[in-house]
């Protein structure tokens, strides 16, 4: 324990985590995403910190497929003409450099000053398919966040809005404030999130989630009403994915999971059961 938390500083380093997963499945033959970048961005911290957390390493294929969903609805969406991609906590995702993606599209990525900078200097003299700019803001200081959708609305007709990896850190008021923050602005069109069960929760917060929680990283988000959970604060979910359905069809789980798969799925309230997935919202008025 007490290595793991000279690994892991900060809610950031979650980011760097996350890096090494794309980096191993771009090294595969049968990658189902390539992400050249990811290897430099996660660096030897991200290995580190996958190799002392608590089964840091088990769950690869629910990393792999929750980048694999995020990047189908993300094609997706802009293939139905959005034009702004507003990137939530962004950490080291490399989409803009990775994906093809239209020269005109504007695709904004918010996240802490740390991070950002780190970024741009191991990406730097790299180039974008996109129009990039990122916003060093707080997201969790209410005033600066409201404030910085309110300039991004005025400069988009048709914006997509990513939040991945971030609302399980989020205590349900928290989600709600950035859920209605969001619905305020009518250019604020689709929202992609991943969504964890309350089954799942309590057994990521036994095993990483311990560790995790020591530098500020609680795991905290898992509404019981799942994706309905949305529907009162602006938005309703328009397309559910499971991770481990995804994953299955590309081979990536351990057999017994891939054997559970075939069960069918409940893309509602989930309750025990341990599920995770991505979810399209649309808004509701």
């Amino acid at each position: 324990m007490a290595e793991t938390r000279i690994v892991v500083r900060n809610i950031s380093d979650t980011a760097r985590w996350a890096a090494v997963f794309r980096a191993n499945e771009t090294k595969r033959p049968d990658a189902i995403f390539r992400d050249p970048f990811a290897a430099r961005l996660a660096g030897t911290l991200g290995v580190d910190i996958a190799n002392t957390l608590p089964e840091g390493n088990s769950h690869a294929w629910a990393w792999v497929a929750r980048t694999y969903l995020f990047d189908q609805f993300i094609e997706r969406e802009i293939g139905s003409g959005a034009d702004m991609v507003i990137n939530l906590a962004a950490g080291l995702d490399a989409r803009p450099y990775r994906m093809q993606l239209p020269a005109a599209l504007q695709w904004i990525e918010i996240d802490l000053p740390e991070i950002l900078d780190y970024k741009e200097t191991v990406l730097a003299g790299e180039m974008t398919s996109c129009r990039l700019e990122r916003l060093r803001v707080d997201l969790s200081d209410a005033g600066d966040r409201k404030a910085v959708f309110t300039e991004l609305a005025a400069r988009a007709r048709n914006i997509l809005v990513l939040t991945e990896g971030l609302i399980i850190y989020l205590d349900s008021k928290e989600v709600i404030s950035f859920a209605q923050d969001l619905a305020v602005h009518a250019p604020f069109r689709r929202w992609i999130l991943d969504l964890h069960s309350p089954g799942l929760l309590r057994l990521m917060q036994r095993t990483a989630g311990t560790q995790l929680s020591q530098v500020g990283a609680q795991f905290k988000f898992a509404p019981s009403e799942g994706p309905a959970f949305f529907e009162p604060h602006g938005w309703k979910a328009s397309d559910v994915q499971g991770l481990l359905k995804t994953a299955a069809r590309f081979k990536r789980p351990p057999l017994g999971l891939r054997l559970l798969s075939l069960w069918p799925e409940n893309k509602g309230p989930q309750g025990s059961r341990p599920w995770s997935g991505v979810c399209l919202l649309s808004r509701t008025a």
